[in-house]
């Protein structure tokens, strides 16, 4: 598959052979296994204290004589704590038992739980070249709901790499027709759920990834864009290409994040 190259001002100024990586068979579930292998080592830990629940002098003598017993009043076994003590005569509630008010969880979250995944490192290969291919077929990015411009798919030229400005660089995005992609990624909308409570309120879409062929100007320019991201051709793994599992991300690789895929045989 050859494809067009275009300068910032929207210019064509050569084509370009897509590398053998392109012409990858897409593989959904290949894809699918390596972001919630990605995910699943990124998550964090957590647990409930051990003690949780279970701090309360919860233990009951069920003996005949012993003092602070429950033998003989009538009450069922649960483990209870006191509450009010008159005399010989104690007031319960239950305690530390799950099904008790104050109680402790049944199950809790444990923090040893181990959350890591493993993918072979074929099958990781396999799935970022799968995922390369999708970003190439304009019919999977667009269902992916991308608001794609008409000459779509094409390379960007090399001078994109030395944008140091975010203003430049929106400026060349606006000019390639991605406009209307860019105020797409800019949105912002209130999750449903109670994820609001918990430090996500707000749910923003994926907008397009730019890829580079080395550490340049461009990567700090491109931070302050929203729903834009940034990788070098060499650290992009699936996740990048396929966020939530799902391919077809709308993705700008300059020519020299190709030419050097192409050179190093990257993934293969």
């Amino acid at each position: 598959m050859e494809v067009k190259i275009l300068d910032a001002e929207n210019k064509e100024t050569g084509k370009q052979k897509l590398p053998a990586q392109f012409n990858t068979q897409i593989r959904p579930d290949m894809i699918k296994q390596a972001v919630e292998t990605i995910q699943a080592n990124n998550r964090q830990q957590y647990g409930a204290d051990p003690r949780a629940g279970q701090r309360a002098s919860a233990n009951l003598s069920r003996r005949r004589r012993d003092y602070k017993g429950s033998y003989g009043k009538g009450i069922s076994r649960v483990p209870r704590k006191t509450m009010v003590r008159r005399g010989m005569q104690m007031i319960w509630v239950g305690a530390f038992a799950p099904g008790t008010v104050g109680g402790r969880k049944a199950h809790p979250p444990r923090a040893e739980k181990i959350f890591a995944k493993r993918i072979n490192d074929k099958e990781r290969k396999l799935a970022i070249r799968s995922a390369l291919a999708a970003t190439m077929n304009k019919e999977i990015v667009a269902q992916r709901g991308h608001k794609i411009p008409t000459q779509y798919p094409f390379i960007l030229d090399n001078t994109f790499e030395e944008l140091a400005k975010t203003k430049d660089l929106q400026t060349a995005f606006e000019k390639l027709g991605l406009q209307a992609e860019l105020t797409r990624g800019s949105k912002q909308k209130v999750r449903a759920g109670k994820g609001k409570t918990r430090g996500r309120k707000y749910k923003k879409a994926t907008g397009p990834l730019l890829v580079v062929s080395k550490n340049c100007k461009t990567i700090k320019a491109a931070e302050n864009i929203p729903g834009v991201n940034i990788v070098q051709i060499n650290n992009i793994n699936a996740e990048d290409l396929a966020p939530g599992t799902h391919c077809g991300r709308l993705t700008l690789f300059t020519h020299a994040a190709i030419q050097k895929l192409e050179k190093e045989k990257l993934f293969m």
